[in-house]
């Protein structure tokens, strides 16, 4: 039987089924780095402080670095036994060194040790996620700038509205990541606060110096409360929502992918690599990649969701209920930097076609906007204007026509100021090019847009970038 870091207050061994129903080890063993870091941080201050003697210091560290090497290599045997991966290390090294190891937990409890363990995980993890942003940007400005001069229809209700540049719809997009990589960076503070030192929840009676362990950590802050300290669970539910927003943003353009890919839109054709086919339908060419993302997003904000819940009873200080924000974190942390990496790739490969999404400037009236525009420059007001133009799109509809096509006799019945110079503003490309209001569809707004992006991203302006 495994003994007990508690076990000279209890007289009875734990239930079995209560070791399975409590344990962690199967999920928060990957925390294994940042446990042993923490430790050796830990270590270091309490020889600093006298607490223990530089000698027990040095033998503690030099156990705990081996230990992580065997860990790294698969070595390490884990046993269930020990519950959690702060027993297991805590365990292997009283194993090897003895005495000296048990010393290691003076003026430290798991509580302030798991909350630093996530918090050292999360911070790499969110720079990690950032940087799979960043390449996920650059797909989508490279994609930008080789299709920089196509039109596509804009849509409002998934009805066409107005002609825009293919450029212009995608760089909406990385104003998204964007903003996904600005709040990750600004988490970053959040999460970079040393809770090592408020032990169980109260702080400790030894001369510990909290400041210094979090300087060895990279930690630029300490805690201000040991209450909040060891039970503060905020910047792991600021991390979910985080990533909730970002499988959103990915969801949207993969719904899009999907649709663009039918045989009713053809915008796009994804490439094999990133299409699966049916077992029985030997046409099949299925968009499976962009339809998981969308459908993990589900499962993202979902882990949010329970978070949430887990949290919002909580009395202080630490509870044990706070053992289920690994999980779903973990799970997030797994499916978004999966998503955010397939949709680069997919971003970057798939093939557009051009010739179909001019095709589809055909229909819908997309121009009808840009007559009720020119009518308000012959001093129509503009809600005149716009009667007027609904009037002249319902018969060109019934005559099977688009506005272009009209005579000036025909739109004068409804739109009597209306010359022959109206025909200009009727055109697709006169119609994109004429919004040059800032943030616009303009090819120079587009232009310095797509600049912008390209500098912030290190990337290279021109065709071919």
């Amino acid at each position: 039987m495994v003994k007990k870091p508690w076990s000279g207050r209890f007289e009875e061994k734990t239930e079995a089924a209560v070791e399975e129903f409590t344990a962690s080890l199967s999920f928060d063993r990957r925390l294994y780095r940042q446990d042993i870091a923490g430790s050796l941080a830990h270590a270091r201050m309490l020889a600093r402080q006298g607490i223990i003697s530089p000698a027990e210091a040095e033998q503690i560290v030099k156990a705990l670095e081996e230990i992580r090497l065997k860990m790294e290599s698969g070595e390490f045997v884990f046993e269930t036994a020990k519950e959690d991966i702060h027993m297991a290390i805590e365990a292997a090294l009283i194993a090897k060194i003895g005495e000296v190891g048990r010393k290691l937990h003076t003026a430290r409890s798991r509580n302030d040790q798991v909350a630093l363990d996530v918090r050292l995980y999360l911070a790499q993890e969110v720079e990690t996620l950032s940087a799979a942003l960043a390449d996920l940007r650059r797909a989508g400005a490279r994609q930008a700038r080789r299709h920089f001069g196509v039109i596509m229809p804009g849509y409002t209700h998934l009805q066409r509205a107005q002609p825009i540049l293919f450029a212009h719809h995608l760089l909406a997009y990385d104003e998204m990541w964007r903003r996904d990589q600005a709040r990750l960076g600004e988490s970053l503070a959040r999460i970079r606060v040393s809770p090592l030192g408020a032990a169980a929840l109260a702080g400790t009676t030894f001369t510990i110096d909290p400041r210094y362990t979090a300087d060895q950590l990279g930690f630029k802050e300490v805690f201000r409360n040991s209450l909040d300290a060891v039970s503060d669970r905020d910047f792991v539910l600021e991390f979910l929502a985080h990533a909730a927003i970002i499988m959103v943003h990915l969801s949207r353009l993969a719904e899009e992918l999907v649709l663009w890919s039918t045989a009713e839109f053809g915008f796009v054709e994804l490439p094999d690599a990133y299409a699966t086919g049916s077992s029985i339908m030997p046409q099949k060419k299925n968009p499976d990649v962009p339809e998981l993302i969308r459908g993990k997003c589900g499962r993202v904000c979902g882990n949010l969701l329970n978070l949430l819940v887990t949290c919002k009873g909580l009395p202080l200080a630490y509870n044990r209920d706070l053992q289920e924000d690994k999980e779903p974190l973990f799970d997030t942390v797994d499916t978004v930097k999966a998503c955010v990496k397939l949709m680069g790739g997919l971003l970057e490969s798939v093939k557009i076609r051009p010739e179909r999404m001019s095709a589809a400037l055909r229909g819908g009236f997309l121009t009808a906007t840009d007559l009720a525009d020119y009518l308000v420059t012959k001093g129509v007001p503009f809600r005149t204007a716009h009667e007027q133009v609904g009037q002249t799109v319902r018969f060109a509809e019934a005559q099977g026509k688009e506005l272009w096509e009209l005579s000036l006799v025909e739109i004068n019945k409804f739109a009597p100021l209306a010359e022959a110079d109206l025909f200009d503003w009727l055109k697709i490309e006169n119609s994109v090019a004429r919004r040059r209001s800032p943030g616009g569809t303009a090819p120079e707004r587009v232009a310095e847009a797509l600049k912008r992006v390209e500098e912030e991203l290190g990337l290279g302006g021109g065709p071919g970038s």
